[in-house]
């Protein structure tokens, strides 16, 4: 799979999680978290051209997608994540909630999805 392909493979599956745990479908939700993570691992194994490239999940027109990317990428690009997940954070649901949590976990130090 290239690089882009495995964007595309992260984008897709966050979105498919997201959609599954509102029918609640959580067996499924938990397939496609799979299925995202490991996407994200081989991007992480191309080092930063692989993380560079999920940067443009960033600007996704889907608020659950950014918040996966910048919750993966706060090490990388700190300050872009940062401001995805405050505005998030703004909202309501389920992505409100997880980029909630990811600042916490991220001001706290227990942030740990993309340890240097």
């Amino acid at each position: 799979m290239t690089i882009e392909e495995l964007v595309e493979e992260f984008a897709r599956n966050v979105a498919a999680q997201t959609d599954a745990i509102f029918r609640g479908d959580t067996s499924t939700g938990d397939e496609h978290a799979d299925r995202y993570i490991a996407a994200f691992k081989k991007l992480r194994s191309a080092g930063d051209a692989g993380r560079d490239a999920l940067a443009v999940l960033l600007e996704h027109p889907r608020m659950d997608v950014r918040v996966g990317a910048a919750a993966c990428l706060l090490r990388h690009r700190t300050a872009e994540s940062k401001a995805v997940l405050e505005a998030a954070a703004k909202g309501e649901g389920l992505a409100a909630f997880e980029a909630a949590q990811v600042l916490k976990n991220w001001e706290n130090g227990t942030w740990a999805l993309d340890p240097a």
